[in-house]
């Protein structure tokens, strides 16, 4: 029965019985040797070992979704901290994709999203992937609760401490340090200044958008006032002109469709840039937002472009 349950694909092999594929392998020697395993286990994959001997290698397995995976081959045993840091980042990454799973890239910007009950939910943006990974990891690890998280945490995969802020169910990344002695109040005060860097225009993080009309509200929260060692912010400052005026007034999301606008843009362009906000009736939600924004005479529509005034 050499290749009975075996099914030949283009570029891979699969397991199939009564029309179940329970394995995919690139050759046909694994193949061969789990489709074995199945048949010495009943076919049930609860039978299944974590790591197993093979011809002096040691084989370490995972089931995930009901499939059967070859995670590494080694020649000594490996330890189970070394096993079950290969489960977890198989489960993070079943698919092998870039960035795995809950992960896009938009431009500069890696955000997270999950669908749940229907809807697509936005996690978080981070300027680098290193943040984004720990933020996914934890949340897969915490069932998608974001009020797990406390104000440092651990990363196992790069030996750092993250100091965690959770907004509205976004979780933001606001600084990574070699050691668990972390001055908050300054770190509070530089993520701070980073936002107004952002608002003013003396930096560019697209990840912090949201928080650009915030600053005042988060001192509050947080007890501290933004700091830097170059650059002063005043909040509240009195504008030149009326225009300056309604531009600060304007909500979170108002002023980032408004920011959106570069010159002329048209509404695909504008809805690619407010991706990281995608949420349930978006086109809806955006089209609601520039007609507000065209009623204040900030933008007029010219064709199919938007322009602002």
């Amino acid at each position: 029965m050499s290749e009975k349950y075996i099914r030949q694909n283009k570029t891979s092999y699969s397991i199939v019985k009564n029309s179940r594929t329970l394995a995919k392998t690139s050759n046909l020697e694994d193949a061969i040797f789990i489709r074995d395993l199945l048949i010495d286990s009943s076919w049930d994959l609860t039978n299944i070992p974590r790591i197993i001997e093979k011809d002096d290698n040691y084989l370490v397995l995972t089931v995930y979704e009901d499939k059967i995976f070859i995670l590494a081959k080694y020649k000594n045993k490996p330890d189970e901290i070394t096993i079950s840091k290969l489960v977890k980042k198989h489960e993070r990454n079943p698919n092998n994709s870039k960035y795995g799973l809950n992960i896009s890239r938009i431009m500069d910007t890696f955000i997270i999203t999950k669908q749940i009950a229907g809807e697509s939910h936005v996690f978080g943006a981070y300027d680098n992937l290193e943040d984004a990974e720990f933020v996914r990891n934890f949340l897969l690890d915490h069932q998608w609760n974001v009020k797990e998280f406390e104000s440092v945490e651990y990363d196992e995969e790069t030996d750092t401490y993250k100091v965690v802020l959770v907004i509205d169910e976004y979780a933001y990344i606001l600084d990574s340090f070699d050691t668990d002695e972390i001055d908050l109040n300054k770190t509070y005060e530089e993520f701070l200044a980073k936002i107004s860097k952002h608002k003013y225009g003396l930096a560019n993080y697209p990840h912090l958008d949201g928080l650009k009309n915030r600053i005042s509200e988060l001192e509050e929260e947080l007890d501290v006032e933004t700091a830097d060692d170059v650059w002063t912010f005043e909040e509240g400052i009195e504008e030149e002109d009326a225009l300056s005026e309604i531009i600060f007034t304007l909500t979170p999301f108002q002023k980032s469709v408004y920011d959106a606008i570069d010159g002329k843009a048209s509404f695909d362009e504008i809805k690619q840039k407010l991706i990281r906000y995608k949420s349930k009736n978006f086109d809806e939600k955006i089209s609601r937002n520039l007609n507000e924004l065209i009623e204040m005479d900030l933008i007029e529509k010219r064709e199919n472009y938007y322009i602002r005034r």
